[in-house]
């Protein structure tokens, strides 16, 4: 049912992608190719790793893109999940918590202490799925980014 991800996956990959941004209301702001998907996930020095779930018959169903962290105060390298996305018809059918699993199966193997991701606050769904799973919200800190030109001012 879940399988690493493979160059031919990209396409699939990256209209995913597209579906989330869509869901998550920032389809304008999905600007990845399928050629900066393959380099990240499969170029000379990867910087992402990704998860494909498939239905019984070979279907793609979902997939997990992820990449490593750091916690200076554990010492030992986590797990950031970029992207969950399950198709909405195959939602329910398991495949969201079989990517989970095989995440933490990862982080527990390798001897990860943290795997984190990001929920917009709006997403009832999703964040009652994770807590059924035993996650737990980090409210006490605030995610900050820098894009576009604000960005480019500062590394000028």
């Amino acid at each position: 049912m879940i399988r690493n991800a493979t160059p031919a996956d990209v396409p699939v990959i990256h209209a995913m992608v597209r579906d989330l941004a869509e869901y998550e209301k920032a389809l304008h702001e999905a600007r990845a190719t399928e050629a900066q998907l393959h380099e990240a996930l499969f170029g000379e020095r990867p910087a992402a790793f990704a998860f494909i779930a498939e239905t019984p018959d070979g279907q793609v169903a979902g997939f997990a893109l992820w990449f490593l962290n750091f916690s200076t105060w554990r010492g030992v390298h986590g797990i950031y999940l970029e992207d969950l996305y399950v198709r909405p018809e195959l939602r329910g059918g398991g495949y969201g918590k079989a990517l989970l699993t095989e995440l933490a199966r990862t982080c527990v193997e390798r001897g990860y202490e943290r795997l984190e991701w990001s929920v917009l606050n709006w997403n009832e769904p999703s964040i009652t799925f994770y807590e059924a799973l035993g996650a737990r919200p980090q409210d006490e800190w605030t995610v900050y980014r820098l894009t576009d030109g604000a960005l480019a001012a500062l590394g000028s």
